[in-house]
């Protein structure tokens, strides 16, 4: 196979097996995403970020979910713990430099080990029918708040040399059903989604990545947004986001039909790079068999993204421990465990 697939994969567990080594080797996936089952250790886990590269013989991206609270694959002892974002953002003195410091932070941890993109931030709005499984993820319950601190996440991750993956594209908050294990189906208008759920998302059109939502808009179209072309265009045009569009996970039972329907599917309807979290070897293959090869256009916004992971800014880690604390102290403390 010539030229990289329009894939993210996961691995089964704390090391890369042989047989994963080869079929990375010869799929030649974008990049890699990781897990709580793939972290042991920092020594460990700098091992499989290493043998991840290697097999495909570059640089590739590795990505996680490091949001904190619930959605934290990398946990104590040996990282740091956090509180859920909107818990920080509904607490802290200045919610846009906390953010932003415990972002940085973040990052510092992240790029230690070898990842350098996490799936943050989440600029989805909460409302009070939010399904639960992501209101505690959000940043805030309106546009301007969520754009301000998504804002901050993106910036803090960038500083540390992390790209930001901004989620869940166009907007996740109006679900009131979790997309794990169903489809969701919202109703809302065109203009209001236009003017509410679409707006931090536009704000931030300028991000180098980002990914798609597993529910259905339909004002829109019946389909997914992840499998929608005109939901695809309304990313592209209307929110005007231009960067790498991967796809949420694919294993999500919100999508029907067999992985490789669901892959071919995503692709057609103009993701850039489906994502498949799974780990396991056989859902791979049938994955890899039904993806095709970065066109010009991925292979230029992917190039784009990957041109932005800079050495870490300096910092001072242990000030910035001290800042963030000072800045949580009056309301709660052991956000950050040092």
């Amino acid at each position: 196979m010539t030229g990289q697939l329009s894939v993210i994969f996961g691995c089964a567990g704390p090391e890369l097996s042989p047989q994963e080594a080869a079929f990375f080797r010869e799929a030649d996936p974008f990049g890699f995403i990781l897990f709580a089952r793939n972290v042991e250790n920092p020594a460990q886990l700098r091992r499989l970020t290493g043998d991840l590269r290697e097999a495909v013989g570059r640089d590739a991206p590795v990505l996680v979910d490091q949001e904190g609270g619930r959605v934290q694959r990398l946990r104590a002892p040996h990282w740091r713990e956090w509180l859920p974002p909107l818990d920080t953002a509904s607490l802290a003195r200045d919610p846009a430099r906390a953010m932003w410091v415990r972002s940085r932070i973040i990052a510092h941890e992240l790029r230690g080990v070898g990842i350098d993109a996490n799936c943050a931030p989440c600029a989805d709005i909460a409302g009070e029918a939010t399904h639960p499984f992501l209101r505690n993820r959000c940043y805030g319950s309106d546009p301007a708040t969520v754009t301000q601190l998504s804002a901050a996440v993106a910036e803090g991750h960038l500083a540390g040399g992390v790209l930001p993956v901004i989620k869940h594209m166009p907007g996740h908050g109006r679900a009131t059903a979790d997309t794990h294990h169903d489809l969701p189906r919202v109703t809302t208008p065109r203009a209001e989604l236009s003017q509410t759920d679409f707006a931090p998302f536009r704000a931030l059109n300028h991000l180098p990545m980002a990914m798609t939502a597993h529910i259905v808009f339909a004002a829109h179209d019946a389909r997914p947004a992840t499998q929608s072309p005109e939901m695809i265009r309304v990313i592209r045009e209307e929110i005007g986001f231009q960067g790498l569009l991967m796809t949420d996970d694919l294993n999500m039972q919100a999508l029907s039909g067999s992985l490789a329907e669901r892959t071919a599917a995503s692709l057609a309807a103009g993701c850039d790079i489906a994502l498949h979290c799974k780990g396991d070897l056989a859902e791979m293959q049938e994955v890899a068999a039904a993806a095709t090869l970065q066109s010009p256009a991925t292979r230029a916004r992917a190039e784009a993204a990957l041109a932005l992971r800079h050495a870490p800014d300096p910092v001072d880690i242990q000030a910035l421990e001290a800042e963030f604390r000072g800045l949580m102290a009056h309301r709660a403390s052991g956000d950050v465990h040092v």
